[in-house]
C-alpha cells in the first residue's frame, strides 16, 4: 500500500537490550534510566523492512531474543522510558504515512489515527507462531517456555501502570487466530481500504 512499517516494540527492545549490555537489571529504573540519555536510537528503512540501531550498529536480530523481548517488558513499564520515546513515534508519523504497531499506538501515541486497528490472537496461536520463528533462526527453545514468556509479558503490560496495553475504543478488534499470515494480510489490508479510501 505504500505505507512505511514502524515496529515500535523495536524501540523497547533496543532499550532494554542496551540495558542487558551494560549489565543493568531491566526492572530497576534506578539501574536503566541514568542511560537514557546517551541511549542513541534510530530507524531506518529499506526493501527488507524496517531497521533498528543503537548508538550506529545494527541490532535488529540481536533485539529479537528471548532475554530482550523480556527486557523490553520490562523498561516499557517505565514512564520515562515511554516518554523519551514518544517524540520519536510521533515524528515519524508526521513526517510519512505509517503503519505503526506497538501496544499503546491508538490509546497514546496516535490517539488521532485515522485507522485504527487491535490485532491479537489467543496466547498459544501468538506462541506457536514465535516459536516456529525461533526454531527456524537455530535457537533451541522449548515451546512450554515460548508460551509461559507470552504470557506473562502479556500480564505484565496489560497491568503496567504507564500506557496499558488496552483496545481502544474506536479500534476495530482482528482475531487472527484462526487465520493464515496470507489471511491475516487481507483483512487488514481490506479493512485500511475500506476506512481510509486507499485502493493502492
Amino acid at each position: 500500500m505504500g505505507f512505511l512499517h514502524v515496529d515500535t516494540g523495536a524501540l523497547y527492545r533496543a532499550v532494554g537490550l542496551d540495558a542487558l549490555r551494560r549489565g543493568a537489571n531491566p526492572a530497576d529504573p534506578a539501574q536503566v534510566l541514568p542511560y537514557l540519555e546517551s541511549t542513541c536510537i534510530t530507524l531506518e528503512f529499506t526493501p527488507q523492512g524496517q531497521q533498528i540501531f543503537l548508538r550506529g550498529e545494527n541490532v535488529s536480530q540481536a533485539i529479537r531474543t528471548p532475554e530482550a523481548s523480556m527486557a523490553a517488558s520490562a523498561v516499557s513499564a517505565m514512564p520515562q522510558v515511554r516518554q523519551f520515546l514518544l517524540e520519536l513515534q510521533r515524528d515519524l508519523a508526521r513526517k510519512h504515512n505509517v503503519i505503526m504497531d506497538g501496544r499503546d499506538i491508538g490509546t497514546v501515541i496516535l490517539p488521532d489515527a485515522q485507522v485504527k486497528i487491535f490485532l491479537t490472537a489467543n496466547p498459544e496461536a501468538r506462541a506457536m507462531r514465535r516459536y516456529k520463528e525461533l526454531v527456524a533462526k537455530g535457537e533451541q527453545v522449548e515451546f512450554d517456555t515460548v508460551l509461559q514468556e507470552v504470557r506473562e509479558r502479556d500480564h505484565n503490560d496489560s497491568h503496567r501502570a504507564a500506557a496499558p496495553l488496552r483496545q481502544a475504543e474506536d479500534a476495530w478488534l482482528c482475531d487472527t487466530t484462526s487465520l493464515t499470515l496470507e489471511g491475516s494480510v487481507q483483512a487488514v489490508v481490506d479493512y485500511v481500504r475500506q476506512k481510509s479510501g486507499v485502493e493502492r
